[in-house]
C-alpha cells in the first residue's frame, strides 16, 4: 500500500524531513516520524506525575524554616537594611 499525501504543506513536511533524516521514501519518512510520536506520546508523564518529581526534589533539600524571612534576607542581600 502506498503513501498518497493530499494536503501540500503535510507533503512539504515529509519531504523536508525525507532530506532531513536520509529516508529514502516520503513513506519512510512519515513511518519514522509516527514511531517517535507514538513513543513521546506513550512516555510523556501526567502533570500530577511531574508535579510529584519536583516535590521530591523539594523536600530532599530538607525542611525549611517557618521563621525564615525572606524580605529582610533580600534587604540584606541588596545593603537595604
Amino acid at each position: 500500500m502506498s503513501l498518497f499525501i493530499r494536503d501540500a504543506q503535510v507533503n512539504e513536511l515529509a519531504q523536508e524531513l525525507q532530506k532531513i533524516i536520509g529516508a529514502k521514501t516520503k513513506t519512510e519518512a512519515v513511518k519514522v516520524a509516527l514511531e517517535h510520536e507514538i513513543k513521546r506520546a506513550r512516555s510523556a508523564q501526567s502533570f500530577e506525575e511531574r508535579n510529584a518529581e519536583v516535590m521530591a526534589m523539594a523536600d530532599a533539600l530538607g525542611p525549611t524554616d517557618p521563621n525564615f524571612d525572606m524580605k529582610a534576607f533580600c534587604d540584606e542581600l541588596w545593603g537595604d537594611n
